[in-house]
């Protein structure tokens, strides 16, 4: 895994080439905009288990098929289990957020995620709809202005949602 900084040297490496004018300018933007990324992390960081009940109550009252006897989430230990993978995928997006790179993301929890699920009878749309949910109330904790780094955060919150919508692709 590379944060932003290193996969830009690394691939300035490989070319050979020095770091671009237009390279240096998005990691200076990076750096300007890095309080208000930690800020967004420590926020759906200190919600993280708000956000994983809430969209896994929103969807199950969505699709009650899904907790009723011979459903997906039936029984306390596939509902555990649910609930666990609804909390890892948020933890690896706030490693996405913080790092300002999706790799990490990709490799470590989303790589052969969908073929799990297949092969455990998960439904992946399900899946997909419980991170939307995570996706809308992590985005609205985040950009709560009250109590963080002033300033247009509307770049950040994009990235933060291709975070989730990279993930409910995977899976779907």
């Amino acid at each position: 895994m590379y944060d932003a900084f290193a996969k830009v040297v690394s691939q300035a490496d490989s070319r050979g080439a020095y770091i671009s004018a237009s390279q240096i300018d998005a990691l200076n933007a990076m750096v300007a905009d890095g309080s208000k990324r930690l800020d967004a992390v420590n926020r759906i960081t200190s919600n993280s288990s708000a956000i994983v009940a809430n969209a896994a109550r929103a969807l199950f009252a969505e699709q009650p098929a899904l907790i009723a006897p011979g459903g997906n989430a039936y029984t306390s230990r596939r509902m555990a289990a649910c609930l666990r993978d609804m909390e890892i995928v948020l933890r690896y997006v706030t490693y996405a957020i913080y790092s300002g790179d999706a790799s990490i993301l990709e490799d470590r929890c989303l790589n052969g995620l969908r073929e799990t699920y297949l092969a455990l009878g998960t439904p992946g749309s399900s899946v997909a709809v419980g991170i939307g949910k995570m996706k809308d109330a992590a985005i609205a904790i985040a950009n709560d202005p009250n109590g963080v780094t002033r300033g247009d955060c509307s770049a950040l919150m994009s990235e933060i949602g291709s975070y989730f919508d990279k993930a409910a692709a995977a899976v779907a």
